[in-house]
């Protein structure tokens, strides 16, 4: 109850106080924690980004505006989340794929404001859109989640063979469903492929290639830019790049590739805090360089 009502006082502080907020939070992080700060610069140096002092605040404080930003997803109203978007890019390829009425896998890295940006595109379908969905670790935190992101014509899928399920049966039916294609996957619950992500090996998902195979699906990428000093963001919406054939580690490869190019877009906006290269117990021995 008491996170729940943090939640919706956050949710009414006006966005660029929050972002203030979280830039203070986030250089004050930076000096407080070093295991994320050292994973942060090792993260941006394979990916042969600046790892400046600079450049690891900047991670910290868009890390902290991210999580910030949660209840105003989960708890604004869906016009006034509309109106913090000021640019959208690339809505054609979206209204292609509904004008041929198909399917529509959205694809997101852990970059920018994803829950935003999947709320606004969201409100903008006239049915359902249904997100992959992996409950936090804190239980009461998962009710809140839960709630905000079903909203609406939201849905969740779990992140197991039956939320696999419901996003087939989503897509067969025309409507749309988002995947994070760069969380790293639980080898128990249809596992992943060792694939580069910026030239480290890195245990990847096979679902989002296994999704993108469905027919009459249109798979396109789509990231929430936050824009400078709480003005507000920018969505952009862009096809896969490269062809997928079914075979799991050319698709991994693929998507791998796609994330590679909006995280170097929008580089301190990407959730390097995250340790996508960690080894997933059960997971296969990673190849041979």
């Amino acid at each position: 109850m008491l996170l729940k009502l943090l939640f919706t006082l956050f949710a009414r502080i006006p966005l660029p106080w929050l972002h203030a907020c979280a830039a203070v939070l986030g250089r004050i992080s930076y000096y407080c924690s070093g295991k994320s700060r050292k994973r942060i610069i090792e993260h941006l140096q394979i990916a042969q980004l600046p790892s400046d002092k600079q450049s690891v605040q900047a991670v910290f404080c868009e890390t902290a505006k991210s999580g910030l930003e949660l209840p105003l997803a989960f708890f604004r109203q869906p016009e006034h989340i509309a109106s913090l978007f000021k640019h959208i890019y690339g809505w054609e390829y979206l209204q292609a794929a509904l004008d041929n009425q198909q399917g529509i896998l959205l694809l997101t890295p852990h970059l920018g404001s994803y829950d935003l940006a999947g709320r606004y595109i969201s409100e903008q379908l006239d049915f359902p859109l249904t997100a992959m969905y992996k409950p936090p670790k804190i239980k009461m935190l998962d009710s809140i989640v839960r709630a905000g992101r079903e909203r609406g014509k939201g849905k969740t899928a779990p992140t197991n063979l039956q939320g696999v399920k419901q996003v087939i049966q989503a897509l067969r039916q025309g409507q749309a469903t988002i995947v994070l294609p760069d969380h790293v996957p639980n080898p128990d619950e249809g596992g992943g492929v060792w694939v580069k992500f910026f030239g480290r090996y890195a245990y990847t998902m096979t679902l989002a290639g296994k999704l993108a195979q469905v027919k009459n699906v249109s798979t396109l990428f789509f990231v929430g830019e936050r824009l400078p000093k709480g003005q507000g963001f920018a969505l952009h919406i862009s096809p896969l790049s490269g062809s997928l054939n079914g075979d799991k580690e050319h698709d991994a490869q693929i998507i791998n590739s796609n994330i590679e190019y909006w995280v170097r877009r929008f580089p301190h906006q990407y959730l390097f805090a995250y340790n996508r290269y960690k080894m997933p117990r059960g997971a296969p021995d990673i190849p041979a360089e």
